[in-house]
């Protein structure tokens, strides 16, 4: 998306990262619920102005890669690149994700970069040589300890996620110092309170740490899919170092001093709870190994759940976002998951969840008014908005509740990445709305045919326009086309420019949209459902 004119010219860069997913199969739910968090507090920052870079991608690199193509019939380079192209990012696509990048571990830009970092590390005396034996789930791509195993019946030892068996692995390893850097880590925490973000999700990792830190296997040697280790290419630097590490070669690391001065480190790296100590733990403390700037902050999302199981492939919960975009549109889906979950809680997904608040609040509340205003400002004054001229305490309350719901949604969606706060404070002002219509009603005001009648009349309707007119701001960058649609319906695309340019924080100011705009009725903006087709 291009910068516009009055973004902070020369300013650090909001930077926004997803994980970069594994490409071991095609995405589901779950990694679009990261996908969209991400694209709404981008886009909500761009449109107050700021210069945002809000990257993604994919990781692909690591045994779990491997072993996918083995059983495929594939290299690994083919499996990505097939995933890649037809799975990843035509879902990015079709979900109108505006990312700045998108990222492969597989591109020379990150690879090369990961070696120089490595070797850095090394050249420091940060990274030394030794073995290791120990329980590892391939799933994670991580060593365990027997605290974070479970036992199955058969005294099987499972990892806790996956629950699927870990495999004892024994192999000569280089490791980073992970251990010298607990003490740093709980003073880097406790002087910046916010960098994990939720508290639980905070408390969790600062007591992990407080336990002590085991040195950092960061290569293997007995595969070879990975970046070679630079001073000994019988191992493969670990899928971890090397996927964290993107969010520094994405922005220009040992590449591009400008970009990355301007860029990095990421204000708010989104990760979902089971992998939120690789970017609390380890990524800070290879940035400090290196003497570069920690990110700003680490909010780990919950897991969306399916019948009391976190959503994944492996336990066959995974469901495609085209299965629900197909019925409910692209926009009520990215709608739906910020507004019904708390991000950073788990949440459950029904389909009759859906359905419900669909109808509620996207068709009955917010559709039909958007509807019902355009229908009147047509059949009552010809299509052409007329202008406010008898405001009264019930206008004055309108105008107080939109300046109420504007900074609230704006501090809790830009600031505290409460998405579902900042959605509900602009659909309670359109409740409000609603009820001042119901309360003024302008289908018997314009029975009254007097000067004074059609005063009222008048102000009735460009209350109502206008407020959806800033209703179409705040819900812009959750439902950018259905906002687009409503811009446009009330005239707001020839009076006041794109959609895009409106700053969120101004929205709250009244009187915006000019008297004699062209107001149309459109398509409806959230069509009836049809009842889904059982098989």
């Amino acid at each position: 998306m291009a910068a516009t004119g009055s973004e902070k010219q020369g300013a650090k860069a909001y930077y926004v990262t997803t994980p970069i997913y594994y490409v071991n199969d095609a995405p589901h739910l779950g990694h679009a619920y990261t996908t969209v968090a991400g694209d709404v507090l981008s886009r909500w920052h761009r449109q107050r102005g700021e210069k945002v870079w809000y990257l993604t991608g994919t990781d692909e690199h690591g045994q779990k890669i491997m072993r996918t193509a083995e059983a495929n019939g594939v290299s690994p380079q083919e499996w990505c690149d097939k995933l890649v192209t037809e799975a990843w990012k035509p879902l990015w696509e079709h979900l109108e994700i505006a990312n700045d990048d998108f990222i492969r571990t597989t591109e020379k830009r990150h690879t090369d970069r990961v070696q120089e970092f490595v070797q850095d590390l090394y050249d420091k005396g940060e990274i030394y040589k030794g073995g290791y034996e120990g329980p590892y789930c391939v799933g994670c791509e991580e060593y365990k300890i027997p605290g974070e195993l479970i036992e199955a019946e058969d005294g099987t030892r499972l990892c806790a996620v996956h629950k699927r068996p870990v495999e004892i692995l024994k192999e000569e390893n280089y490791f980073f110092k992970l251990s010298e850097y607990g003490p740093k880590l709980l003073d880097f925490y406790a002087a910046n309170p916010g960098f994990i973000q939720p508290e639980s999700a905070r408390n969790e990792v600062v007591n992990f740490v407080k336990q002590g830190l085991q040195d950092l296997s960061i290569s293997r040697s007995t595969f070879d899919w990975g970046v070679p280790v630079p001073w000994d290419d019988k191992h493969v630097i670990y899928v971890w170092v090397d996927a964290l590490l993107n969010y520094a070669t994405a922005v220009g690391y040992n590449e591009n001093p400008a970009k990355f001065e301007g860029t990095f480190p990421a204000d708010v790296h989104l990760v979902g709870k089971d992998i939120l100590r690789f970017h609390a733990v380890i990524w800070p403390a290879m940035l400090l190994a290196q003497g570069l700037p920690v990110p700003g902050r680490v909010a780990a999302n919950g897991w969306l759940m399916v019948g009391g199981e976190k959503m994944s492939k492996s336990n066959l919960t995974g469901i495609k976002p085209q299965d629900l975009t197909s019925h409910f549109g692209v926009d009520a889906y990215r709608w739906y998951f910020l507004r019904a979950i708390a991000f950073g809680s788990d949440g459950s997904f029904s389909w009759e969840d859906f359905s419900a608040r669909y109808t509620s609040e996207l068709a009955n509340d917010y559709g039909n008014l958007a509807s019902r205003v355009a229908a009147m400002v047509g059949k009552y004054f010809d299509g052409a908005l007329p202008a406010a001229t008898a405001d009264g305490d019930a206008e004055k309350a309108v105008h107080e509740g939109l300046a109420r719901a504007v900074a609230e949604a704006d501090r809790r969606i830009g600031d505290e990445l409460d998405f579902q706060g900042g959605i509900l404070a602009v659909f309670d002002f359109v409740k409000q709305v609603n009820g001042y219509i119901t309360e003024q009603e302008p289908w018997k005001v314009a029975k009254d045919t007097s000067e004074e009648g059609r005063a009222r009349l008048a102000t009735i309707l460009y209350t109502a326009a206008e407020s959806l007119r800033a209703v179409a701001v705040l819900l812009h960058p959750v439902m950018p086309e259905t906002s687009r649609r409503l811009w446009e319906s009330l005239g707001a695309e020839a009076a006041l420019g794109a959609l895009a340019d409106q700053r969120v924080q101004e929205a709250g100011t009244w009187g915006l949209l000019p008297a004699g705009s062209a107001v149309t009725k459109g398509a409806v903006l959230f069509p009836r459902l049809e009842e889904p087709k059982k098989d």
